[in-house]
């Protein structure tokens, strides 16, 4: 087979692996959009047990009712949200309806480049991604669900605790500034828990020993401030420091868990034990 035939084979098969995936995220996508869900509860053994059906509704959807619940959960009572533009309401939609395709369609994306790549691994990192991604994708839920239950609504309390100490009036937010705001903040710090993966992957498959995580800890330390700066969108630095913060913590645990492998890799085997027969 031809440089050329192989190239386009490669190719074909990516096309085929990005089209399953934008099919299973396009479905989520119009679900959120398009459908709403109605609380119901129904009596199991003597206890009322809350539950939800799907029904249709393009405008009081799923993604409205998560827009009310995160302005509910996340904003101070004396912020105002106002519709600036004339879209501003369907791009949050928008917005809010990606975030939850993209959660909700992770492991069906992790799966498409995991079988896309096995092939052209050798056993050892097959073995590696099979172990490292149901972690990595729990540890992205986990951080994103952290960033939208508690660091986003802690910033904006104590980001809006300025503006009553100073006694000004109400703060009037546009909405599409508050999901973006929003969604990005709690997007990065589920990236910054991917890092513990990320580093342990790479000592693993050889590429970086995990001394050498230790010895450039400083930059690590820098680079988590740099990242904090870039991802959060206001220039107060509270934000920026919260999340570095965590990030240190847990590129400190990557590099720990690396360490404690290339321990193991490195001791010598245990002698075999001389078993005593009964005399």
């Amino acid at each position: 087979m031809s440089d050329l035939s192989r190239i386009l084979t490669v190719l074909q098969e990516v096309r085929r692996r990005v089209v399953r995936i934008a099919f299973v995220l396009a479905g989520i996508f119009g679900f959120v959009l398009f459908f709403e869900l109605v609380p119901f509860s129904f009596r199991f053994l003597g206890v009322n047990v809350p539950f939800a059906y799907p029904f249709p509704s393009p405008f009081y959807n799923i993604t409205a009712q998560l827009f009310r619940a995160m302005r509910a959960w996340m904003l101070p009572p004396n912020v105002q949200l106002i519709n600036v533009g004339v879209g501003d309401s369907i791009f949050v939609q928008m917005e809010i309806g990606l975030l939850v395709a993209l959660i909700v369609g992770m492991p069906w994306v992790v799966h498409e480049v995991g079988a896309f790549l096995v092939p052209a691994l050798r056993k050892n990192e097959r073995a590696l991604l099979r172990q490292i991604g149901i972690p990595a994708t729990v540890l992205f839920a986990i951080g994103t669900a952290a960033g939208v239950l508690w660091l986003t609504p802690f910033t904006f309390r104590l980001l809006f605790f300025y503006v009553g100490a100073m006694g000004l009036a109400p703060y009037t937010l546009g909405v599409q500034d508050f999901v973006t705001f929003a969604l990005l903040y709690s997007i990065a710090f589920g990236i910054v828990f991917e890092l513990p993966v990320f580093i342990y992957a790479l000592t693993r498959l050889g590429v970086v020993k995990a001394s050498v995580w230790r010895k450039h800890w400083r930059g690590a330390v820098l680079g988590a401030l740099v990242f904090g700066m870039i991802v959060t969108p206001d220039n107060s630095g509270i934000t920026m420091c919260l999340i570095a913060a965590p990030m240190i913590a847990l590129y400190f645990a990557g590099a720990f868990f690396a360490g404690r492998w290339e321990r193991r890799r490195d001791a010598p085997p245990e002698p075999p034990r001389l078993a005593v027969g009964a005399g």
